[in-house]
């Protein structure tokens, strides 16, 4: 007669599960996603732009500069001087050659400071430089 208990036992004793290239797909997957992923970057303050009925929204912007209500510029969340946009920008277009440039102005902000904050950005060399305005709704101006 065929031991039952004895064929059961030599079959649990024999399955294994290596779960090693499990864990090795799961980490080239991670890898793979951090590397073909693009972060967006803020201005790091809020603004009220201007609204626009011809404003055109942008795929992509690599730099975001912000001029805020009291004319302060912003590049990535910290206050700098209107003289060091141009040495960002460049630094920023080094590691991006095709980057464009985005200056999101305050509606309250003069419009001698976003324009000297643009005439910098061309000067570093960038070539797509545009103005953020907020889409206007019906009606409204």
């Amino acid at each position: 007669m065929i031991n039952i208990t004895a064929s059961r036992r030599a079959k649990r004793q024999s399955l294994e599960l290596n779960i090693a290239p499990l864990i090795d797909m799961v980490f080239i997957l991670l890898i793979f996603f951090l590397v073909t992923t693009s972060f967006v970057r803020e201005t790091g303050i809020d603004v009220q732009r201007p609204s626009a009925s011809t404003a055109v929204s942008k795929e992509r912007a690599t730099i975001l500069i912000a001029v805020s209500a009291d004319d302060q510029v912003y590049v990535e969340g910290k206050v700098i001087d209107i003289r060091a946009v141009r040495v960002h920008v460049e630094r920023a277009l080094a590691e991006n050659p095709d980057g464009s440039v985005v200056v999101v102005a305050d509606r309250g902000s003069r419009t001698g400071t976003a324009v000297e904050v643009m005439d910098a950005c061309r000067l570093a060399g960038a070539e797509q430089v545009a103005l953020a305005a907020g889409v206007a709704a019906a009606g409204q101006p």
